[in-house]
């Protein structure tokens, strides 16, 4: 969906499409990154940002517990001091935030003839890998957007056990069109994870529009779900998690066990 300056539409998007998910059958639903507002300056993103038990994050764990279904979803977190960071929560079926990783790598970006941002004026950066969660889909390891482009943290989560990776996401038009479904088809592949990578899309205001095509990708590195790119409107995309299958992929592909930490100290998890 387009998540813009206002946190109350935004919610009232979220919570519909938490319960679509559920009436749907889904027993997990992935929201994009930032979905409690996309602020138009970095004043407006220090104000409206929240703790982690804000009225935000209250409201989608009440939706959770209410539609008896996980969420994963992407928040401003306000923090004691500093700027915010940029959270990906996970709140359980019983309506409890259960996980909270911070972003650790900040998209400070020039594109020629295209976007020029610099997240770290608006955001503080993480400082540890979140621990991977049990869900009722399989075991999560978290991250978010531009996180992506680092190989090393998929292969980290995947090291801890992860069996799925969150990219909740608003990649910009430019790198989007160029990056994005080879880089989470990537990550997918080398990790024999199933990737979950909700997006925003859209014209948020007049400064800042995001690509889309939220999709999910399986270990093999096949698209197996994804939304339209022709609208904005809140769209879902459902799949089935096979871990039975992901094991046979791990199994038949034993990448892992071929590593060389003897040669590639620096890069082994």
């Amino acid at each position: 969906f387009c998540a813009q300056g206002d946190m109350n539409k935004n919610l009232q998007t979220c919570v519909q499409l938490i319960s679509g998910a559920a009436r749907r059958g889904a027993r997990m639903v992935f929201l994009p990154e930032a979905s409690d507002f996309i602020a138009e300056n970095r004043a407006q993103a220090a104000q409206q940002a929240q703790t982690l038990d804000g009225a935000f994050m209250k409201e989608i764990q009440q939706a959770a517990k209410d539609n008896n279904i996980w969420v994963s979803v992407g928040m401003h977190e306000q923090q004691a001091t500093g700027l915010p960071y940029n959270t990906n929560a996970v709140v359980s079926d019983e309506g409890m935030v259960v996980a909270a990783y911070r972003k650790l790598h900040l998209f400070d970006v020039n594109v020629k003839d295209g976007p020029r941002l610099l997240e770290s004026t608006s955001s503080s950066r993480g400082d540890r890998v979140a621990d991977v969660v049990d869900t009722p889909v399989g075991r999560l390891g978290l991250a978010v957007c531009y996180d992506m482009r680092f190989p090393e943290l998929a292969q980290s989560l995947r090291a801890r056990g992860a069996q799925l990776l969150s990219y909740p996401s608003a990649f910009t038009e430019p790198t989007g069109a160029a990056h994005w479904e080879v880089l989470l088809r990537a990550r997918a592949v080398e990790t024999q994870t199933y990737v979950f990578a909700a997006a925003q899309i859209g014209r948020h205001s007049a400064k800042r529009s995001s690509y889309g095509d939220a999709m999910i990708v399986d270990p093999w590195g096949v698209v197996v779900a994804r939304c339209s790119r022709t609208t904005s409107e809140p769209l879902l995309a459902l799949a089935e998690i096979n871990i039975d299958y992901l094991e046979k992929v791990r199994r038949e592909m034993p990448v892992f066990s071929h590593k060389r930490p003897d040669i590639f100290s620096d890069y082994s998890s």
